[in-house]
């Protein structure tokens, strides 16, 4: 991958995958690549998967959908959002997603660069078989971000 201040392209279906148990994310831009500015993953979900409500403290959030539908949710609007659909989330909204009848794919920006840590550290307690809402919660607060409501069953 490029340097801070060098260009680069990634190939379809490029990118660092991360195994998240029920969803996978892949890696496109990290905060070394873009210099801090951003951060950016494509996330692949399964029917009715979403993540609890959260707040992320440091960065606000854009998603654009890419295949299928997603349910957000920030503050107290719901809002359905098709293939196509783009949402932009400011730093300290209580958010979170549930995705519709069929798989679905999104693009993630984090502005500035942050969160592939969070999906790494939640990774690897998922593949250590440790994911739980104590320690979910304990992953959060060191990437800044706050669990506001329940922990889906599968989300962990």
């Amino acid at each position: 991958m490029a340097g801070a201040g060098e260009a680069f392209v990634l190939a379809p279906g490029e990118g660092r995958s991360i195994d998240l148990g029920a969803f996978g994310m892949t890696v496109k831009a990290t905060s070394d690549e873009t210099d801090g500015v951003f951060s950016l993953l494509e996330a692949e979900e399964p029917p009715g998967f979403g993540p609890p409500i959260h707040i992320h403290h440091d960065a606000a959030e854009a998603l654009y959908v890419l295949e299928g539908e997603y349910v957000m949710f920030m503050d107290d609007r719901e809002v359905s959002c098709p293939a196509g659909s783009f949402v932009f989330i400011p730093a300290g909204m209580r958010h979170g997603f549930k995705v519709g009848a069929a798989p679905s794919r999104k693009l993630n920006f984090y502005f500035p660069a942050v969160m592939i840590g969070y999906f790494d550290d939640l990774s690897d307690a998922i593949r250590r078989a440790e994911a739980d809402e104590r320690l979910l919660a304990d992953i959060a607060r060191r990437h800044s971000m706050e669990i506001v409501g329940p922990v889906p069953e599968s989300y962990v």
